[in-house]
Parts: C-alpha cells; structure tokens; sequence
C-alpha cells in the first residue's frame, strides 16, 4: 500500500491509508481534509513568515527606544496590544498576544 501523507491526493489505490491518517471515515471525506490541511500548512507558513517580520519591525523599535535613552518595553502600548488581540479573539487571543509579545520583545 503506498504511504499518504497530508501532501499526497487521496485516490482509490491510497484511500484506506489516507482515511487512516486522517481520521476521516469516507474517501470524499479524507479528500476534503487532505486539501484542508494543504491550505492550513500554507496558512501557518504565512503566518510563520509574518511574526518573523513583525520581530524584525519590532527589534527596529527597541534599539531606537533605547538609543533615545527609552526602556525596551513600552507597557502602555503592550497593553493596546493585548487588548486588541483580546477583543479581536477573546480569551485565546489574549494569550496568543502574550506569546508574540514575548517573541518580539523577550522575557521581561
């Protein structure tokens, strides 16, 4: 039998592997979350990309900061940050604000 992986189309030859990997009880169904899961790895990547970026942007916001003779954390707008991911993503977002924060800036 050949081997399925999330990158491989699900056809009649593979469809008993690929409804094991992917939990799916149906052949239709095991090739609707194959394309799913495609899309999502695509997704995390971007997003991957992006917070990389934003560590970038934010490391060029630090050293200005503490070249002017500022801290390195700026509180008041973490907390603009906080709130926005908060309200935009409720209870989760809030944590997930938390951890780019702590990517962007380090332990404080």
């Amino acid at each position: 039998m050949t081997p399925v992986t999330p990158m491989t189309p699900v056809t009649p030859a593979n469809a008993v592997n690929a409804i094991d990997v992917t939990g799916a009880r149906t052949h239709e169904a095991a090739e609707v979350i194959t394309g799913a899961r495609e899309r999502i790895d695509a997704l995390d990547d971007r997003i991957i990309g992006l917070i990389q970026e934003r560590m970038a942007v934010s490391a060029v916001v630090q050293e200005a900061r503490i070249t002017s003779g500022g801290r390195r954390v700026n509180l008041s707008r973490e907390m603009e940050i906080l709130g926005h991911y908060s309200s935009a993503l409720g209870r989760p977002g809030t944590a997930l604000a938390m951890t780019l924060l702590e990517l962007c800036r380090g332990r404080i």
